[in-house]
């Protein structure tokens, strides 16, 4: 495929509530399809192999007020924390690569961390770092189009790829399987499959802020706090050969969105920690940070304890249950006895969705809490 060939990035207000200099969005604009299926409905056709979670789009869920409430509560309490552990990743990212480093972000989760590392960039630096959002999906790996115009337009060495946060690992091992066939593919086109987050509780990547398991207040909502964009869609009747993957753009949604004021929330408490990060970076940068997947077993104990053979259905770490929570048919959250108030918001998710909360011991799992999607639900499981 040659470079003419290649689609074009979308960008905001046109698409995304994200100013267009924030980020550079490679995906399809399916706005105009409907694509949304009940969630039961969805979950019963995932677990029955019927369909791929990838090819439609859970209902988007809108949370009451005292939910909202919880949110901005939240936002205002890590704040400073986000902040910190921003201006790390930003340092590692920036050692890592150099002032040309371009920042990819994995659509949907990423992308706010995505603009807030660069946003770092140009408060701590000066520098005015290239910013895109590309679809990565579990089981058919990260979107072969928008990897193709990457490498027409920057070099490879100089990408790093950007999410939120770490689970058991999954998605990190589908972006190196991916990569690996990519460069397989194109000789020369080699994409190195570091993963910065902010994030690491699974212990799966070199370059994160953190590795303690915390609240990260985007992780509270869905669309609303991702610039109005839903999670990206891959589906044959949709997308073609040298089609991006796509997404929707939640217009309807504007009167909702926190997007930017997430975004400005952390970045206003970036005086605050650059001093402390100018002083801890150069430690992060020297520590032995090599991955153990240590969290990848606990999700095997804890599928062993429950039942549950298909790793796909254990979400663990605050993200992932969230999710859950969110968008699919939870059977049941567990959250460690030491968790603290960072879990409030999923305890009232809970409640209102009628899903028991069971508190585990201290030293049950590195993660927070653990979020178990249904197992049998596709078999006629209660509902």
């Amino acid at each position: 495929m040659t470079e003419g060939m290649l689609p074009e990035p979308l960008y905001g207000p046109d698409f995304g509530s994200y100013a267009r200099a924030d980020v550079a969005w490679l995906l399809k604009d399916l706005s105009d399809v409907r694509l949304e299926a009940p969630t039961e409905e969805r979950e019963a056709a995932i677990q029955a192999g019927r369909a791929h979670y990838a090819e439609s789009l859970p209902v988007e869920y809108q949370p009451g007020e005292a939910y909202q409430r919880l949110f901005h509560e939240a936002l205002d309490a890590a704040a400073e924390r986000l902040a910190y552990a921003v201006g790390l990743i930003s340092e590692l990212i920036l050692a890592e690569r150099g002032p040309d480093a371009v920042l990819v972000s994995l659509a949907r989760a990423g992308t706010p961390v995505g603009v807030l590392v660069r946003r770092w960039a140009r408060f701590a630096h000066g520098l005015d770092l290239p910013h895109y959002a590309v679809s990565i999906v579990r089981g058919r790996g990260i979107d072969a189009v928008a990897l193709r115009y990457l490498a027409a337009h920057h070099d490879p060495a100089n990408v790093m790829f950007v999410d939120g946060w770490t689970g058991k690992g999954a998605i990190t091992k589908e972006l190196t399987a991916a990569l690996d066939e990519h460069a397989a593919a194109h000789p020369g086109e080699r994409f190195s499959d570091q993963l910065a987050v902010l994030a690491d509780p699974g212990r799966c990547t070199p370059v994160y802020g953190t590795r303690e398991d915390f609240l990260i207040p985007s992780a509270c909502l869905n669309s609303t706090v991702s610039g109005l964009v839903s999670r990206t869609v891959l589906n044959d009747d949709l997308i073609g050969p040298g089609d991006f993957h796509g997404a929707k753009f939640y217009a309807d949604l504007a009167d909702s969105d926190v997007s930017r004021l997430f975004l400005d929330t952390v970045c206003a408490r970036f005086g605050d920690v650059a001093e402390r990060v100018a002083k801890d970076a150069p430690d992060l940068l020297a520590a032995d940070r090599t991955p153990d997947w240590s969290g990848w077993e606990a999700v095997r104990r804890v599928g062993r304890e429950h039942g549950i053979d298909d790793l796909n259905l254990i979400k663990p770490g605050v993200g992932e249950t969230t999710r859950v929570l969110l968008r699919r048919v939870p059977w049941k959250v567990l959250v460690r006895a030491d968790a603290g108030d960072d879990l409030r918001h999923l305890r009232l998710l809970a409640a209102e969705r009628g899903v028991p909360v069971l508190d585990v011991e201290p030293g049950a799992f590195p993660y927070a809490c653990v979020g178990l999607i249904h197992p049998s639900f596709g078999q006629g499981a209660a509902q």
